[in-house]
């Protein structure tokens, strides 16, 4: 990828390697996210390059970035040093699984959730329950609902919706860039806008 690409998907000359420019969201809608986290203590996970971390932090009181992949977390490091947002976000190199890592933290108020799906392969089948992400994405919902109801979640676009039915009251929104649909993101708690489907449209 050339500088180009870099500042048109995420808005600004960052660090990236293939893996996190393939992975990394679209600052179009990260910012459009983030504006429901105004000014909440926010805990990140599978925060990848720091993208996402980036758009959260300009809006929300503070951000806790947790990250598994040391590599990950050292271009977030250095591209959240580059977007002058260095002193609202701690990081923590660690399993977002782990549930006592999540209990000691300080107090979160919501949480934002980008588990892994890419680069799964022509026969791969995506789901939400018994999911194959990483980390899986029902269980790492599962586990940060313990410390908070107030959840955003990325999810492909090719998951079955029937799959999230027994989910506790939800905003599944459709997010679509240049008519294509290129992500779910499921709301919870108090930063859901509406209960049922809306769409983001970029």
């Amino acid at each position: 990828m050339n500088k180009n690409e870099i500042i048109e998907k995420f808005g600004n000359i960052y660090i990236v390697d293939d893996d996190t420019f393939k992975m990394g969201i679209d600052h179009r809608i990260t910012t459009q996210i983030a504006k429901r986290f105004q000014n909440l203590n926010v805990l990140e996970t599978c925060s990848g390059a720091g993208f996402s971390t980036i758009s959260l932090a300009r809006t929300a009181h503070r951000v806790t970035s947790i990250e598994i992949n040391p590599i990950n977390q050292n271009q977030a490091k250095q591209n959240i040093l580059i977007a002058g947002l260095i002193d609202k976000v701690d990081f923590i190199l660690d399993d977002a699984l782990d549930f006592n890592i999540l209990s000691s933290l300080p107090e979160i108020d919501a949480a934002f959730l980008d588990p892994d799906w890419n680069d799964k392969g022509p026969e791969h089948i995506y789901k939400f329950k018994d999911s194959n992400m990483k980390p899986p994405a029902d269980q790492l919902l599962n586990t940060v609902f313990k410390i908070t109801n107030n959840v955003a979640i990325i999810l492909p676009p090719y998951i079955e919706e029937n799959e999230l039915i027994s989910l506790p009251e939800f905003e599944l929104q459709k997010i679509y860039i240049d008519g294509n649909l290129v992500l779910f993101c499921v709301y919870f708690g108090s930063i859901v806008k509406v209960i049922g489907n809306s769409e983001m449209r970029i």
